[in-house]
């Protein structure tokens, strides 16, 4: 006898293989939406990253600048303490070279006071202040002090003050006469220039 449900079997398994497959396409349509999603979202997150990373370089080169701006700003607060304290140094031992030297001349002094307490012989007196005095100039001369030279010389503003003014017919003019009052200078640096009487045409 022949299976009247046959045909329904078959039918019915065809129908059951076409929906297996539709679900498989949907499936199939749906793990290519997700992976199109995932990589939608991979795309977004290295553009993100790649806005992020201008962003992280200057941080990076404003740190490295701000940091070697403090070293330099310490090195410079450094650096002034130090020449502060230097100058206050210098003024305030700068003579204590001079002065040591100077002390020489002070005992020259002194021996010479004793000497001629009892000395009645004025020679002896002259070559004792002759001494003294000799001495007095030398240390001056090792510190650097330096004569202006006057008498003779051409009479020039920058060394010379001219207090005196005498008219002469032998002498040539702005030619300095007299030294009336000496001067020094210290390198290049005028102390006191040199008071002098200068001649004038007659």
């Amino acid at each position: 006898m022949e299976n009247p449900f046959k045909g329904f079997n078959k039918e019915s398994e065809k129908e059951t293989n076409e929906n297996n497959s539709e679900k498989l396409d949907v499936i199939d349509d749906e793990s290519e939406e997700s992976e199109q999603t995932d990589s939608e979202a991979d795309v977004q997150e290295e553009t993100k990253e790649d806005e992020k990373n201008p962003n992280s370089e200057l941080q990076e080169k404003y740190d490295l600048l701000n940091n070697q701006y403090i070293r330099l700003a310490a090195d410079f607060d450094n650096f002034r303490k130090r020449t502060e304290q230097e100058r206050e140094a210098l003024l305030k031992y700068g003579a204590e070279s001079t002065l040591k030297k100077m002390l020489e001349v002070l005992d020259n002094f002194d021996r010479g006071l004793k000497a001629i307490e009892t000395v009645e012989d004025c020679d002896k007196v002259k070559e004792c202040y002759n001494l003294a005095y000799k001495n007095f100039n030398d240390v001056l001369t090792k510190a650097g002090l330096e004569k202006i030279e006057a008498e003779g010389k051409e009479f020039d503003p920058n060394f010379h003050e001219a207090v005196m003014q005498t008219p002469s017919e032998d002498i040539e003019e702005n030619t300095i006469i007299a030294e009336l009052q000496k001067g020094y200078k210290l390198g290049d640096k005028v102390l006191r220039p040199t008071l002098v009487n200068v001649a004038t045409k007659a």
